[in-house]
């Protein structure tokens, strides 16, 4: 199997490389299968306190999946949820990275690629940075595990954006919506990505560590209880609530009490 994932530690900080430099770094079933393993292991290693995910090169992140593989390997249902499933492992390896994880993106970030930039704590792109996701032009539907990283970022309204358009558009509209963080001229990124792993890698690891556990837990969807739905009722029986009704009907500023 080809090292299409290559690692380089400096000290507490290991950089992750996506490394089909010759297709933009399209990501493939074994790219897949290596990124997981990689990530397993740096997820077990106490030692470390940053990792950065990048594509080899400047020319691109990630250039979406590799669609000349998909006659052999995803042609029918069942193929595909085989398929899936050996992605899905790679993007949940990243996401439960314990470590702070840092997007460095070049070029282009689209689909599969997107979907891996937004498992990443932080996203950082240079001013190349390409960003979408066309799957629609050609017919393939983006599934629910993967629009949900995505969609965790952006939201519902800009997601449809994404889907519906299919647009491929630059890294200050992908500032703007909240896709990544920051963006700076192409010569700058890894300045920028170096600055940030030393202010991260300043702070106490264990802490880091547990601030990212705890803002995915406040993630977590759970279900409305009926107690959550009759708590937006509270208000009817209060003074303030009187006081607002009186006030509009009298057309007068309300004079709220906070009771």
């Amino acid at each position: 199997m080809n090292n299409l994932i290559e690692t380089r530690r400096a000290g507490p900080v290991v950089t992750v490389l996506l490394n089909r430099q010759d297709r933009l770094n399209a990501l493939n079933q074994e790219l897949w299968q290596q990124l997981a393993a990689v990530f397993e292991g740096l997820n077990a290693d106490a030692s470390l306190r940053g990792v950065v995910l990048r594509g080899v090169g400047e020319k691109a992140f990630a250039a979406g999946a590799d669609i000349g593989e998909f006659a052999e390997r995803r042609s029918n249902a069942s193929q595909a949820a085989a398929y899936d499933d050996i992605l899905r492992r790679g993007l949940q390896a990243v996401a439960d990275c314990p470590h702070p994880v840092i997007a460095q993106i070049y070029g282009p970030c689209v689909g599969a690629g997107l979907e891996l930039a937004a498992q990443c704590d932080l996203r950082l792109s240079a001013r190349s940075g390409r960003f979408g996701v066309p799957v629609g032009k050609i017919s393939v539907v983006m599934t629910l595990p993967e629009m949900a990283g995505l969609q965790r970022l952006i939201g519902p309204a800009r997601m449809l954006e994404i889907l519906l358009e299919a647009r491929v558009f630059p890294a200050d509209e992908a500032l703007a919506i909240g896709l990544v963080h920051r963006v700076v001229d192409d010569a700058r990124l890894e300045e920028e990505v170096q600055a940030t792993l030393g202010r991260i890698v300043a702070n106490a690891p264990l802490v880091n560590r547990q601030h990212k556990a705890f803002v995915r837990r406040l993630q977590e969807a759970e279900l409305l209880t009926p107690q959550d739905l009759s708590q937006a009722h509270d208000c009817l029986e209060t003074a303030d609530f009187s006081e607002g009704m009186s006030a509009f009907l009298e057309k007068r500023p309300a004079r709220f009490k906070g009771v």
